[in-house]
């Protein structure tokens, strides 16, 4: 395991905490923990459940105070911006969302322009392509009318993501984005985060399937038990040994066939193929 102390956050990172102790009612979940998010990249955290992903990434998103030390964004204690400035810098789609009632998808979308509105600043055409832009890059733009509460699950998540991208900041923080998707909108929707990092904007993720965080990350943070255990490029730090770290499981790590990216496969009891009698 990485000692805390020993990982000084970068200084140059937009987004990062310095020495920072986090939790939920008292209890910490992290202690002393200083990690950077780099710039510019497709940032992913993995880890065990109850590892403390969410709560880091609640914590660098301002919805979690620190107890000690610092989250930074853009070189200020994230807490002594106003709520509505850190909303025009940083988007987040939290782990689970609320939508009112009787909201509609466009009203939803919409709402990620709020920080964008003021006494001096209606709606304005550019909010309106801004909603367009969003709901077209989620597949989304022929629920525009219907209500977010008759949405199946896969249907309404990608509605918050499309409220995300609506409030177009540079930075991106995605808890579990692909919950409820089917394999052909989890990748569509990895493949939109990819572009839109590959475009310049920085991207965080918590994603539980492992090979897709290998596949789509420029860089992962694994944790565990609230603890940083590896870093880095999926190619430099995924191995084996750091598989079974973190998870607890024994696997055999070799190239994906398709980006020569690691790939996990996990170990376990051989079962051979039913006879074609037991079938």
């Amino acid at each position: 395991m990485i000692s805390e102390r020993d990982r000084p956050a970068a200084a140059t990172a937009r987004l990062r905490t310095e020495h920072a102790t986090f939790g939920y009612d008292r209890r910490p979940v992290s202690t002393d923990l200083s990690v950077a998010v780099p710039d510019g990249s497709f940032t992913v955290i993995i880890g065990p459940n109850a590892c403390g992903k969410s709560t880091l990434l609640r914590t660098l998103s301002r919805l979690i105070p620190p107890t000690r030390g610092q989250v930074i964004l853009d070189g200020r204690d994230i807490h002594r911006y106003p709520a509505r400035e850190v909303a025009r810098r940083l988007g987040l789609l939290p782990q689970s969302s609320h939508a009112p009632d009787g909201i509609r998808v466009a009203g939803l979308v919409a709402r990620g322009r709020y920080p964008h509105q003021g006494l001096l600043r209606q709606w304005s055409a550019e909010d309106e392509q801004a909603v367009a832009e969003a709901m077209a890059a989620t597949g989304v733009s022929e629920l525009s009318g219907r209500l977010v509460d008759e949405l199946s699950g896969g249907q309404r998540q990608r509605v918050w993501v499309a409220m995300v991208l609506a409030q177009q900041t540079d930075l991106l923080l995605l808890d579990e984005p692909t919950t409820f998707l089917d394999i052909a909108h989890q990748i569509e929707l990895l493949e939109l985060l990819t572009d839109l990092h590959e475009a310049g904007r920085t991207v965080v993720a918590v994603l539980h399937d492992l090979n897709q965080a290998n596949r789509y990350a420029s860089h992962i943070i694994a944790m565990r038990d609230g603890h940083i255990v590896g870093e880095g490029a999926p190619a430099d730090i995924i191995t084996a040994e750091l598989v079974e770290t973190v998870f607890g499981i024994r696997c055999l790590v070799g190239p994906d066939p398709v980006t020569g990216r690691p790939a996990v496969t996990p170990l376990g009891r051989v079962r051979s193929q039913p006879s074609a009698r037991s079938r």
